[in-house]
């Protein structure tokens, strides 16, 4: 885990060092702000994921020997331009919303305070965690409601790439997700781990009982069994025979669901298994669960869907400059007018009001106000401050770092999905259920 993450960007952000060493700019205060246009279409509300993984992240943007030397071999900058990175390091400052904070159009997520050069450089650091990490947040949070209490599993390893893998797996964790079949998250990120037999391992036998003799005899009669690779039915009765009444669980990953289920759960009933769960895991996503809801289906495990956002496996977030240091040493806002692509400059202090029944009513944005380092004063009484700390003159907050992270992450996550008015969790595309507001001072 102390490998360089320094060349995991793109080259435009080293070659507008270069340039901007040449002239004269690069040491420019600067404020750049993430944020997103808007939400994944039909949403109603994003969930910002990544942060602890991301200040991991930024503390080992360095520029070492090996580093180096690549880019001296390739000419991506000048040799004035490798000296200044090889004493590399941040040394400004973030902060932004709490990891597990829910976010809507507009809301500044996240602000990076310090010289152009510094901050310019972790933009595509900072956009392909967060950006990746929200997407699934987004997806699973949405998962969790639709399965309104029973427990979810996440098991999407073999469906993205081996480290998309285990960020996919902290973020469903932070926002309600059980488990995990990835066990790089169990190590790295203390996310609980999960997993007992494939269709393989049944295969592998003479019989399915074979296989189930050989798992229950490894695992104990509380295992779940996975009684579809042949035929369900058979398959039941023979979990049964081999656990007896002390089977933990069956599970499904094929067919029509909702009509096997409930001829699932009536067999189990039948053979004296009231309490053997029956667990899904066939391809859901937040729609098929909700479809489930009325199904005697004890628990869910979740893959493709989830490490791919639903859908959407990009949050659309962009990083910009919204202000910087002038020639008098005060700072100027700075906005692009691009056609679709505009943006709003000026510092920026987000706090969220709510309305008479204590529900979340409109997250107001001030833009200016204070120029010092703390950002602008939150004006408005009776509203939730949306900003912390999370890396001070180049220092983490710890308690945002790992297991500890992770786990502050979630609590936040649950606390903040409870200020949500209840249209908020309709699945059917909708407005987001804040309306964000800029509020001059």
């Amino acid at each position: 885990m102390d490998a360089s993450t320094a060349l995991l960007t793109d080259r435009y952000e080293l070659t507008m060092v270069d340039a901007a060493l040449r002239s004269g700019t690069a040491g420019r205060a600067s404020v750049f702000e993430v944020f997103a246009r808007s939400l994944p279409a039909g949403r109603r509300y994003g969930v910002v994921a990544g942060t602890g993984r991301l200040l991991e992240l930024v503390s080992r943007f360095r520029f070492g020997d090996a580093e180096l030397a690549w880019l001296a071999e390739n000419a991506v900058v000048s040799s004035r331009t490798l000296d200044w990175l090889a004493d590399y390091r941040f040394t400004g400052t973030i902060r932004g919303y709490h990891e597990g904070e829910l976010y809507f159009p507009d809301s500044p997520i996240l602000t990076v305070e310090s010289g152009f050069a510094e901050g310019v450089l972790l933009e595509t650091l900072v956009l392909s965690v967060l950006n990746y990490d929200s997407a699934v947040a987004g997806a699973a949070s949405r998962m969790v409601s639709a399965a309104r209490g029973r427990p979810l599993a996440e098991m999407g390893s073999r469906r993205t790439g081996e480290r998309s893998a285990v960020a996919a797996a902290r973020a469903a964790y932070i926002v309600g997700f059980g488990a995990t079949s990835n066990l790089e998250a169990g190590r790295s990120w203390g996310v609980p781990t999960m997993g007992t037999a494939a269709h393989a391992f049944t295969m592998l036998h003479d019989s399915e009982e074979e296989a189930f003799r050989a798992q229950v005899e490894a695992l104990g009669a509380s295992t779940t069994l996975l009684v579809d690779t042949y035929d369900v039915a058979r398959g039941v009765e023979t979990a049964v025979r081999v656990a007896g009444p002390g089977l933990g669980a069956v599970r499904l990953d094929s067919g029509d669901l909702l009509t096997l289920v409930a001829s699932v759960r009536r067999r189990l009933d039948e053979l004296g298994n009231s309490g053997t769960r029956i667990t899904v895991t066939n391809d859901l996503d937040e729609y098929a669960i909700a479809a489930l809801a009325a199904a005697p289906v004890d628990s869910y495990g979740v893959g493709t869907s989830l490490v791919t956002g639903s859908g959407h496996p990009a949050s659309g977030m962009v990083y910009k400059l919204v202000s910087r240091e002038g020639p008098d040493g005060s700072m100027v806002p700075v906005a692009k007018r691009s056609a679709s692509k505009a943006t709003h400059g000026g510092r920026k202090h987000p706090v969220r009001l709510f309305g008479a029944d204590g529900r979340a009513a409109l997250e107001a944005v001030y833009v200016g106000g204070s120029d010092d380092a703390s950002g602008a004063a939150a004006p408005a009484a009776g509203g939730r401050d949306l900003v912390v700390p999370l890396m001070v003159d180049g220092e983490a907050e710890q308690r945002m770092l790992g297991v500890a992270g992770v786990q502050a992450a979630r609590r936040h996550h649950t606390q903040v999905l409870a200020e949500l008015p209840d249209q908020a969790f309709r699945l059917a595309a909708g407005d987001p259920a804040v309306r964000t507001e800029l509020r001059q001072l």
